[in-house]
């Protein structure tokens, strides 16, 4: 994880020395909750945002965060990927993602790599962990996300992912629907989210509003 941290520092150096080649970008939101693959992680309202730095050749490096109701009260994450495409409809990416909470205990961080394949307004995807949040095994997530727009206001998505892992307690279908718009500099989005599972952390028939404003 320690080379991993200087990658994305000596990248984000870079972008300094050659401005042309790079392009920085964040986003800051404020969410009345966040799920994360259909379980609960903020138990309310959430304050998120990250920074991404991507490079001509395809190459990105980031990093996000957002306010938790557990370890400590902070998850913040590290990325690095390569995105390309195969035509003009047909586009990939693959990368690496850290999944820190620098106020918790480290035995409940892990690490996923992932890829994904987008054809016009679909994409499929997976992400896989050889040992899941809280040191409970291998896990593998995959994934289908459909968008549209509606008209030149707004636009849909569609989400399906499902969870297979060693631990049971870890497996669930995820389900999203998603209404979003731009008004005055800002992102609106509205999510309808839901779960194969009912009881405990898991979404059941729950509304999100996100506010985000692009940097």
């Amino acid at each position: 994880m320690k080379a991993l941290r200087t990658a994305i520092f000596a990248a984000t150096m870079m972008t300094g020395a050659s401005a042309i080649a790079a392009e920085v970008s964040g986003n800051i939101a404020l969410s009345t909750n966040y799920f994360f693959r259909g379980i609960d992680q903020s138990g309310g309202e959430a304050l998120s945002g990250g920074f991404d730095v991507a490079f001509e050749n395809g190459f990105y490096v980031g990093t996000w965060g957002s306010s938790i109701d557990f370890s400590g009260g902070l998850e913040l994450d590290y990325y690095a990927g390569y995105g390309g495409s195969f035509s003009d409809e047909v586009s990939y990416d693959i990368g690496y993602l850290f999944y820190g909470y620098p106020q918790g205990p480290s035995s409940e961080e892990f690490e996923e790599i992932y890829g994904s394949v987008s054809y016009a307004d679909a994409t499929l995807g997976f992400a896989y962990s050889d040992d899941y949040y809280a040191s409970t095994g291998s896990s593998t997530y995959i994934y289908l996300d459909y968008g549209f727009d509606i008209n030149e206001d707004f636009s849909l998505g569609f989400h399906y992912g499902t969870m297979s892992a060693d631990d049971p307690a870890n497996e669930a279908d995820d389900y999203s629907i998603s209404l979003s718009t731009e008004a005055a500099g800002l992102g609106f989005d509205l999510s309808w989210i839901d779960s194969s599972e009912s009881g405990g952390l898991f979404a059941d028939n729950e509304f999100v509003l996100t506010i985000s404003k692009s940097l």
